[in-house]
């Protein structure tokens, strides 16, 4: 493979370090773990796409078995960050949600970068723009297949 096309790769693992060490930033400051943000972060993706945050789905995501998955909701939910209801159709299911405050957390600190990246993609072409979404799903898509782990 070129060095060229490796390029795209480079940058996306350089994105994701950064990613990964601001991610850890904010878990010091607020006294989480990085799971607790990556779980945060699964939660706000469920509610964006209407999907039920369940602890299954949220275990799911994170790669963790069901004691995993109960000892990170139990740290969101003492911290303030996370809540439970049953829902309304279905009263043996438990919904998760991020708390407005956590959201407003997230928000100040994370903030600043999503909105120069949203300010980026305004400026793409719809071509450019399709281009771009088409690489990052097939990078998520490879990654989510990576060493047998979860997608």
């Amino acid at each position: 493979m070129d060095d060229n096309h490796l390029e795209l790769v480079h940058l996306l693992r350089a994105v994701s370090i950064e990613f990964s060490l601001r991610q850890a930033e904010f878990a010091a400051a607020n006294g989480m773990h990085p799971t607790d943000v990556r779980a945060l972060v699964s939660l706000l993706d469920a509610a964006r796409a209407a999907e039920p945050a369940t602890a299954g789905l949220l275990g799911s995501r994170l790669g963790l078995n069901s004691a995993g998955t109960t000892a990170v909701i139990d740290r969101l939910e003492r911290l303030g960050h996370v809540t439970r209801t049953r829902d309304p159709r279905d009263r043996r299911r438990v919904l998760l949600s991020v708390t407005p405050e956590a959201t407003r957390l997230g928000q100040a600190f994370f903030g600043p970068a999503i909105e120069t990246l949203a300010g980026a993609a305004a400026s793409l072409t719809p071509t450019e723009h399709e281009a771009v979404r088409r690489f990052l799903a097939t990078a998520q898509t490879a990654f989510g297949g990576c060493g047998g782990a979860a997608g």
